[in-house]
Formats: C-alpha cells, sequence, structure tokens
C-alpha cells in the first residue's frame, strides 16, 4: 500500500494560511476521488479540501482550530498501489502574507511585531487569526467576541463583522445592546445647527433612529458599501471621465439567441444569456484597440498584456462586486457562457475566491438588467474604461435595402462607455464602443455554437 501526503491548497495570491474548521473524514474512513476531506477557513473564503486521490485516511495531522500553512501536510491517505510516499506538486514559495486592513483611527503594530492571540480564555465559537488579531489590538476579549453578531457561515465571525462594531463603537456608541429611540427635537429649536445624536443598534451592520418628522431613519453603511463609496469618489476625482453613447440594432444578436437557447442547455446545462456575448464582442474590440486596456501610473501608461475582463454584479444585499473573466480573448462563446454562470452563480452566495475579483483590465456592466435604457458608469480603477449596455427594446428604425428605405421594428440597444480622458482621446473612445456595436450588430444568425 503506498500513502499519499495531502497538502493545504494554494487559495488566492494573497493567503498564505488557513483554519481547520471540522474534519469531515476521519481516520480509517474510505475516501473516494474528490471526497470532501475536510473543510478550512480564511478571513476572505470558507472552502472544503477535495481528495485527489482514492484511498483511507490514515492520519490528520492538524486539529480543529489549528492554523496550517499553504503547502503544509495537513493528511495522510493510504491508497492502492506502491510502498513509496506520494506528494502533490511544490506549492508556489512566493506567498504574501495577509495583514489586517488598516482601520481609521487605530494604532497599527509594526510589521515585525508578533500579535498575540486574545486573551486565554476558551470559547466554543471559532475565530480565524485575522480575527483573533484585530481582537487583540483592539483589547476585544473573548467574552466581548461571543456578544458579536457574525455573518459568515453557521454565523461564523468574520473580519468585515468585527470591523463594523469597532467602528461603531468608535463612534461614541456606549452600548450595543439597546435600540434607542431619539426623541423629537422641539419644532423652535434650529435643527440645522444641530447634529443628530448617534445612533445605537444591537447589530454592528445597521443604526437607526427616529428623525424630526418620527419617520425617518438613519442606516449606518455596511464596511463593503463604505469601500464601494471610497471607490468609486476616488476614481472620479483621479480621472476625468467622458462618456460616449452608440445605439446598436442588435436583432440577429437576439433571434439567434432565442433560436439556440433551448439545444444550447440541453448540450451543455447551461443557461446562455447576452452577457458573453457582450464579453466576447468586447474582447475582440480589445484586440482591435489595445490602448483601450490600459492603466496610468503617473505620467506612465501601462499597456496590459492579458484581456481580463470584469462583470459588475449586484448582490442581494444591493452592493456591488465585480468578478473577473481571465483571458477572456482565449475562451470561446461556450466558456464564456460557463465562466459568467459560473462567477454570477458564486458571487450571489458569497462563494466567490480572493483572486477572482482581482487583475481586471476592462469592466463591463448591464444596466439594462434593471430596465435602463442607458448609464454613465465610474471607472472601476486602476483600469480606464467602463462600458455600459442598456436594455433591449423593440423599437421602429429605417432600413436600407436595394428597393429603397423602410420601417421595420428592430431590437435596439444603447452602450455607453465612460473612459479616462487623460489617456483616451474622444476619437479612440468613439471608435472603441463604435467596434463592439459593429461586432453586436453584425451577428451571424447561422452561427454554430
Amino acid at each position: 500500500m503506498a500513502q499519499y501526503e495531502l497538502l493545504l491548497p494554494k487559495m488566492g495570491e494573497s493567503v498564505a494560511e488557513a483554519t481547520v474548521i471540522k474534519w469531515v473524514k476521519q481516520p480509517g474512513d474510505s475516501i473516494d476521488l474528490d471526497d470532501t476531506i475536510l473543510e478550512i477557513a480564511t478571513d476572505k473564503v470558507d472552502s472544503e479540501v477535495p481528495s485527489p486521490v482514492a484511498g483511507k485516511l490514515i492520519k490528520q495531522l492538524f486539529a480543529a482550530d489549528e492554523v496550517a500553512q499553504v503547502g503544509d501536510v495537513i493528511a495522510i491517505i493510504e491508497t492502492a498501489g506502491g510502498n513509496d510516499i506520494k506528494t502533490e506538486e511544490p506549492i508556489a514559495a512566493t506567498v504574501v502574507e495577509e495583514k489586517p486592513e488598516p482601520i481609521p483611527g487605530i494604532e497599527q503594530l509594526p510589521n515585525e511585531t508578533k500579535v498575540e492571540s486574545t486573551p486565554n480564555v476558551s470559547s466554543d465559537r471559532f475565530y480565524s487569526p485575522l480575527v483573533k488579531s484585530i481582537a487583540s489590538q483592539e483589547n476585544i476579549s473573548i467574552q466581548e467576541l461571543d456578544s458579536i453578531k457574525g455573518s459568515g457561515a453557521d454565523g461564523r465571525l468574520n473580519k468585515d463583522d468585527l470591523l463594523n462594531y469597532i467602528g461603531l463603537k468608535n463612534e461614541g456608541n456606549a452600548s450595543f445592546k439597546t435600540v434607542i429611540i431619539t426623541p423629537p427635537i422641539p419644532p423652535s429649536q434650529d435643527l440645522q445647527n444641530k447634529p443628530t445624536p448617534p445612533a445605537q443598534a444591537s447589530s454592528p451592520n445597521k443604526t437607526s433612529t427616529t428623525s424630526v418628522s418620527g419617520g425617518d431613519e438613519i442606516i449606518e453603511m455596511d464596511r463593503m458599501r463604505k469601500l464601494i463609496a471610497d471607490h468609486m469618489v476616488m476614481s472620479k476625482t483621479t480621472s476625468p471621465h467622458v462618456t460616449s453613447f452608440v445605439e446598436a440594432d442588435v436583432t440577429n444578436m437576439v433571434l439567434w439567441r432565442n433560436k439556440v437557447k433551448n439545444s444550447f442547455e440541453k448540450r451543455e446545462n447551461e443557461k446562455i444569456t447576452f452577457t458573453p456575448i457582450f464579453v466576447e464582442a468586447v474582447a475582440k474590440a480589445i484586440k482591435d484597440f489595445p490602448m483601450i486596456n490600459v492603466s496610468v501610473n503617473g505620467t506612465q501608461i501601462i499597456k496590459k498584456r492579458d484581456i481580463n475582463i470584469g462583470m459588475a454584479a449586484a448582490l442581494p444585499s444591493g452592493n456591488l462586486i465585480v468578478p473577473v473573466i481571465r483571458n477572456a480573448d482565449q475562451l470561446n462563446l461556450v466558456g464564456l457562457t460557463k465562466a459568467v454562470n459560473d462567477l454570477a452563480n458564486r458571487a450571489r452566495i458569497s462563494k466567490l475566491k480572493p483572486d477572482e475579483t482581482q487583475g481586471g483590465t476592462f469592466t463591463l456592466t448591464n444596466v439594462g438588467s434593471f430596465g435602463n435604457v442607458m448609464g454613465t458608469p465610474i471607472i472601476n480603477q486602476p483600469q480606464v474604461a467602463i462600458l455600459a449596455v442598456g436594455a433591449i427594446k423593440k423599437k421602429p428604425a429605417v432600413l436600407e435595402t436595394e428597393h429603397g428605405d423602410v420601417i421595420a421594428i428592430r431590437h435596439m440597444m444603447f452602450l455607453s462607455l465612460s473612459y479616462d480622458h487623460r489617456v483616451v482621446d474622444g476619437s479612440l473612445g468613439g471608435m472603441f464602443v463604435r467596434r463592439v456595436a459593429d461586432y453586436l450588430e453584425n451577428w451571424d444568425f447561422n452561427r454554430e455554437i
């Protein structure tokens, strides 16, 4: 019998370690290929570790709640075969250790300082190393951590939950246990000169209080919304935005998709939407106009080799996330469809990996999914352009034929490109969005997929 060393897999560029949550398989259990061996957690994602071999688990090298580094041997599996120890491929050595994000108003420890964990008080609740590190810096005890509501799996407390709690606590909330209703201010007082007292709430994600009218509600932004707000303001102050518009006749594309969608779903077990078609057209246009696929560093223009297209997606919470389709120009329409569906589905259930929202070179947003005919999107820094596609509407349009002009009902759609006028001139921006529209308008109705 041979023995196989199961290594902790790499989970992203910035993830160096993970905590064992629980072992699904115990020593002596038989294991099939791709069976889940254990569940692990980082401060960004919770995930399962599958077995790359079939056999029997004979040893667990890390207990629950212990921290393992990427590349560590975490289990030994007995397999049929010779007596040699089998190991996985070596993990890349250059892994950047994740550090807590700076918190406004909180003094950060030097990089070389080793952060002690929270006070040595036992708790049945799981806390990741980063959560413990932040709690230690803020002198938050285990008992206080236990009182904070978590939004992770099984009520797990993650980094954002703790940072939201700390932020509200530092704003002067004396108690997080009781909702306090602010009494109405007499009408005779000068309301504009009276600051609204800080609201208090039982949850770190939301605070509320009545206003002078007795019906308004004050809602504290969650951490994700704060990050989005800061990023949007930074983008507008960094890049002089210009937006160009084009109206495209996408009738052939719509009719083709209606023709193939049922057979495509039966064959591929995937629904084909318009998004992969848009991504394909954008990738082709970028190859035609590569200077749209750049970023700016001071006075330097960095021309990107890869075409990594981000697709803005709205989460159930109302926040936005932009998963990235890497090397989109190298995927056919089937591959793009599967990539789009996979990223969109996992985004909705917060199962994206850290690297899947990084490295984009161009962004596509579909404002038409909300019934909007056009939009003026804000550039996703450090990119220099973002394309919005509007709702597809049936409209009367003039068609030129060999027998003269006719009016027909066509499927029409607006495209709007916002671009950084520091490096993208109106001619380049206008030609690029026009080229995307051309690829969509000239869609081959007889195309095989």
